[in-house]
């Protein structure tokens, strides 16, 4: 059996036609993947905007929930961390399909090995102002003020709007830097604690496999816009996958 990891789909962007694709390739690759899958790991931004309000959720996806389901229902584990981009996602996937939803990095032992696993945003040094933005929005005042005074039609227009200042991410405009990367920094400082064999994150939307030394590996899981990177877990060995699209 198998481990699966993939993250930041975007579903919502940039057009409900571009979605609807990307959406039907993820269903095609989660049944592809349910065949000798154990556990599939989200790490966020699934959706390009998410707002959960107590009995309404957005519209749409419904193709995606339903494979979700499907796969619940057949005993594959299914983990959710939450990104910059579906923060505000509460108990809806809990409450309705049984996934464990997370909102922040942590440890797990799989095959033997410890991984460590988030979304990635706000992570290492140079990351304070992203960090009192998340605050804010991660605020219960805030949450009160948005879901009380605004239209959910409302909300919504301004959440997209928000997210799609993203969308401007690439290998050209933010290569990888190596050790100056801010989630490696961030793996620096906290690996004399969590003491992981394999760090997994999304959010940068670069899919690649970073030797750490000592036997320690940086996976990230990269973006589904033009690809469909994904990572894979077997005997305790992790490895990058494409399912469709270019590598």
């Amino acid at each position: 059996m198998k481990t699966y990891f993939a993250s930041d789909f975007h579903l919502g962007a940039p057009d409900p036609t571009t979605s609807l694709e990307r959406e039907l390739r993820i269903i095609r690759w989660l049944d592809f993947i349910k065949a000798d899958a154990e556990a599939l790991y989200l790490l966020g931004d699934i959706f390009d905007y998410w707002y959960e309000w107590n009995n309404v959720i957005p519209k749409g996806f419904y193709r995606f929930f339903t494979k979700l389901a499907e796969l619940v229902d057949m005993g594959i584990k299914i983990y959710y961390f939450t990104g910059n981009h579906d923060v505000w996602q509460y108990r809806y996937l809990k409450d309705e399909f049984g996934i464990e939803v997370y909102g922040k990095p942590r440890l797990f032992e799989i095959d033997g090995k410890h991984v460590y696993m988030g979304h990635g945003d706000g992570l290492g040094s140079g990351s304070v102002g992203y960090s009192i933005i998340k605050w804010v929005f991660t605020s219960k005042i805030t949450q009160f003020l948005f879901s009380n005074f605004f239209h959910p039609n409302f909300a919504m227009w301004i959440g997209f709007k928000w997210s799609a200042s993203r969308h401007q991410f690439t290998r050209k405009t933010y290569p990888f830097l190596g050790e100056r990367e801010h989630i490696v920094k961030y793996i620096r400082s906290i690996d004399a604690d969590e003491k992981a064999d394999i760090y997994i994150f999304g959010h940068r939307h670069l899919d690649y496999d970073y030797d750490l030394g000592d036997g320690k590996r940086y996976i990230n899981t990269g973006v589904w816009y033009h690809k469909s990177p994904y990572a894979v877990m077997e005997d305790g060995k992790i490895r990058l996958e494409y399912f469709e699209g270019k590598k």
